[in-house]
C-alpha cells in the first residue's frame, strides 16, 4: 500500500522543513551556466547536471525539490534569444524535479522570481508583470506541482502580484513568497518589513520570509524583525556568504585580501569564494534561526550540499549525505583511534 505525501502545511505544522536553493551559482560554478543572465539554460542543455545537483539537495537533507524556473521567465528568456523555448523549458524542469523527487519522498515545487522590469508607476510594466507570473505558474500547476515559491522580491507590490496569481490559478495551493532586502532594511517601493509582511498575509500567503541579498548575519536582524509582527510560517533563505553591517548584502561585499584585480572591482558574483561561509558558520544560523521562530529553512545563491547537509544536521536530522559527514578521528594525523602511527600524531605542531 502506498502512503500519500504529506504537503508542505502538513510538514511544518509537524516541524521544521527544508528548501535546497542556489541552483544557477552551483550550476555556474560547475561549468554550465552564463554569469550574468543567469538564465537557466542548463534545463535544455544539460538535464542530467541538474538532475545530479538536485539529486545531491535532496541527499543533503532538503524535503522539497525545487524546479529550476528561477529567471526562465518571459523577460529573461527574450533577453537571451530563446523566448521560444519558454513553455517548454519551464515543463521540462518541473518534470526533472518530480523525477528526482519521487525516491526521496519529497515535494515539488515551481519558482517565481523576481521580473526586473516590475515599476509600481508604469501600468503598462505591472500588466506585464502579472502575465509573466500567470503564464508560469498555470504551467507549474498544470505539471502538478506541490507548492510554489515566488522569492527574491525586492518590490512587495511585485511580490503581491505573484501571490494573486497563485491563488487565482489554484485557491489550495501553498504558497511561499519570499521577499529581498537589499542595503536598505525597507522594500524599494519603501514598506518595512513589518507592513510587507502584513500585506501577504491578508492576501493569503502560506508561508512568508526573506531569501536572497542577505548572509546569515545580516539576515537575522530583519528575520527578529519579522516574526515581532507576523506570528505565521517564517521562511529564511541567506546567502551563505559572510555579509556584515557595512556590507548588508553580497553584492556590496568587497575582498580586501584578494591580491589579484577583479573585474568592476567588485567580488558578486563570481569571485566571492574567499567571503563564502563554512558548515559551521552554516548550523550556527540555523539555531538562531529556530530561536526567532523559522520554520521553513534553506539557502539562496551560492549554497552548496555540505551547506545543506550542515542546515540539516542543525536541526537534528541525519540525510543520507550524513554518512559521509566529517570524523576526523581517523585522520592521519589529528585523527585519536589507537592504530595510528605516534610519528605522525606527534607531528602535528608542524602541519
Amino acid at each position: 500500500m502506498v502512503t500519500e505525501r504529506k504537503g508542505l502545511m502538513d510538514r511544518l505544522a509537524e516541524g521544521p522543513v527544508t528548501l535546497a536553493e542556489g541552483y544557477l551559482f552551483e550550476l555556474e560554478r560547475r561549468g554550465h551556466l552564463q554569469a550574468g543572465a543567469f538564465v537557466p539554460e542548463v534545463v535544455a542543455e544539460n538535464p542530467d547536471a541538474v538532475r545530479m545537483l538536485t539529486r545531491e539537495f535532496l541527499a543533503a537533507g532538503s524535503d522539497i525539490a525545487l524546479a529550476l524556473t528561477y529567471y526562465a521567465h518571459r523577460e529573461k528568456m527574450r533577453l537571451i534569444g530563446r523566448e521560444d523555448e519558454l513553455e517548454p523549458m519551464n515543463r521540462a524542469a518541473i518534470r526533472l524535479a518530480r523525477d528526482v523527487a519521487h525516491p526521496f519522498g519529497a515535494l515539488v515545487a515551481g519558482d517565481l522570481s523576481n521580473t526586473n522590469i516590475y515599476d509600481p508607476d508604469d501600468a503598462d510594466s505591472v500588466a506585464a508583470v502579472r502575465q509573466i507570473f500567470r503564464e508560469q505558474v498555470a504551467w507549474a500547476v498544470d505539471e502538478g506541482v506541490d507548492l510554489i515559491v515566488a522569492e527574491t522580491l525586492s518590490y512587495a507590490g511585485e511580490a503581491v502580484i505573484a501571490l494573486e496569481e497563485i491563488k487565482a490559478a489554484a485557491p489550495d495551493m501553498p504558497a511561499v513568497v519570499n521577499l529581498s532586502f537589499h542595503r536598505p532594511r525597507v522594500t524599494r517601493e519603501d514598506w518595512t518589513v513589518a507592513q510587507s509582511f502584513r500585506r501577504l498575509e491578508e492576501a493569503g500567503a502560506d508561508v512568508i520570509g526573506l531569501n536572497c541579498q542577505r548572509g546569515p548575519q545580516t539576515m537575522l536582524p530583519l528575520l527578529a524583525e519579522a516574526r515581532d509582527s507576523y506570528k505565521g510560517h517564517l521562511a529564511a533563505l541567506p546567502v551563505p556568504y559572510r555579509t556584515d553591517d557595512s556590507h548588508p548584502t553580497f553584492q556590496s561585499l568587497d575582498d580586501p585580501g584578494c591580491s589579484c584585480a577583479i573585474p568592476g572591482d567588485r567580488p558578486f558574483p563570481v569571485a566571492l569564494d574567499a567571503l563564502t561561509c563554512n558548515r559551521y558558520e552554516i548550523a550556527a544560523f540555523t539555531a538562531a534561526a529556530k530561536d526567532i521562530g523559522v520554520t521553513l529553512f534553506g539557502l539562496c545563491c551560492g549554497a552548496a550540499p555540505h551547506h545543506m547537509r550542515a542546515m540539516a544536521e542543525a536541526l537534528g536530522r541525519m540525510p543520507p549525505a550524513s554518512r559521509y559527514s566529517a570524523d576526523m578521528s581517523k585522520h592521519f594525523a589529528f585523527g585519536s583511534v589507537a592504530s595510528l602511527k605516534a610519528v605522525n600524531t606527534d607531528y602535528v605542531q608542524n602541519l
